[in-house]
C-alpha cells in the first residue's frame, strides 16, 4: 500500500493524468464529500484529476498512512494549490491486482 500511495502522490504532483489513471481499476470510484460528487470509472477519475489537481495546481504531501488490512488504508495528505491549504483524508481500497478501486475523500 505504501508504494501505491507514493506512486499516486508522485504522478498526481507531476500532473501526469495518464500515469495516475494507470493506478486505478477500470471501475474505480472517487467519492469526494468535500466537493459533493462521486467520479466513476477511469473517465470519472480523469475528470476529477484534471479538475481538482491539474486545474488547481494541487501539490500533495503524505502525512500518514494507517493500514487497516491488506486492501484498505486511511491516508492523510497535505494539499496546497491555488485554493490555499487543506488537509485531506483518503479512505483508500485496492483490489487483488493492487489497483485502487475506491477512494472516499474528505477534508479535515
Amino acid at each position: 500500500m505504501q508504494k501505491l500511495v507514493e506512486s499516486f502522490i508522485a504522478t498526481a504532483n507531476a500532473f501526469d493524468v495518464g500515469s495516475t489513471l494507470s493506478l486505478f481499476a477500470p471501475d474505480a470510484v472517487i467519492n469526494d464529500v468535500s466537493v459533493g460528487d462521486a467520479f466513476v470509472g477511469r473517465n470519472g477519475v480523469r475528470i476529477y484529476f484534471e479538475r481538482f489537481f491539474v486545474g488547481y495546481n494541487t501539490a500533495s504531501r503524505l502525512l500518514s498512512i494507517d493500514k487497516v488490512d491488506d486492501f484498505n488504508a486511511t491516508v492523510r495528505l497535505d494539499f496546497t494549490g491555488d485554493f490555499g491549504h487543506e488537509v485531506g483524508i483518503l479512505k483508500m481500497a485496492i483490489n487483488s491486482e493492487g489497483l485502487i478501486e475506491r477512494i472516499d475523500a474528505d477534508l479535515e
